[in-house]
């Protein structure tokens, strides 16, 4: 790979284009031109020929890209030949489904450990997941060597356990509470607000009708 830096908007499409690329290798396509990956993806051609761009020479003018070779290229970028455990902070109700979820769409993420305050859940495993009590978070993620964890924690307490994830070592949280913690600079934060987006869209469908 090209030794440059990735714009983040590249990076957040790469999920996409290996997910549909896993599709064409398990249907039996040997490959694919950008043309019909933007078909599929809902992404325009020229931006997918740039995204890849940045990795160098992955297919051939005329030929397309040969689908096995860029699912096992994308694979090994976004790491998806190890597996990766996560920590689930707070198991309410989208905790919960988040462990249900089991991220069937990647074989290599695994919540592997879960904590909570409340006494009913704590000790239990629920969907193969141990659940902790938060009094034990930094020791178990240390223990376990965990580096992602997500949280899912009333508002009110985002901060405060934002800030023992980053003790316990943890380098990456995908946030969904609607409060922006604060954190290291060496800590990367995803925030998903699910109502955030929702309104957007409410909004859009008000406001960007098509003619």
């Amino acid at each position: 790979m090209k030794d440059t830096t990735i714009p983040k908007a590249t990076a957040k499409r790469l999920p996409l284009y290996y997910r549909y690329l896993k599709f064409l290798f398990d249907s039996g396509k040997k490959k694919v031109s950008s043309t019909e990956l933007s078909e599929a993806v809902k992404v325009d051609s020229a931006t997918i020929r740039r995204d890849f761009s940045y990795f160098g020479e992955l297919g051939k003018r005329g030929y397309g890209y040969d689908v096995e070779s860029l699912m096992t290229f994308f694979a090994k970028t976004l790491n998806e030949d190890r597996l990766t455990n996560v920590a689930l902070v707070g198991v309410g109700n989208l905790g919960h489904a988040l462990l249900n979820y089991r991220f069937h769409q990647s074989d290599s993420i695994r919540i592997s450990a879960a904590f909570d305050v409340k006494p009913d859940i704590v000790g239990r495993i629920l969907d193969g997941v141990p659940i902790y009590d938060a009094n034990d978070m930094v020791e178990q993620i240390r223990a376990q060597h965990i580096d992602v964890a997500i949280l899912t924690v009333p508002p009110a307490h985002a901060q405060e356990n934002a800030d023992r994830l980053v003790e316990a070592g943890i380098k990456g949280i995908m946030n969904f509470t609607p409060i922006r913690i604060n954190v290291p600079k060496d800590v990367q934060i995803q925030n998903v607000d699910l109502t955030n987006e929702m309104q957007t869209l409410i909004y859009f469908l008000s406001n960007y009708k098509e003619d």
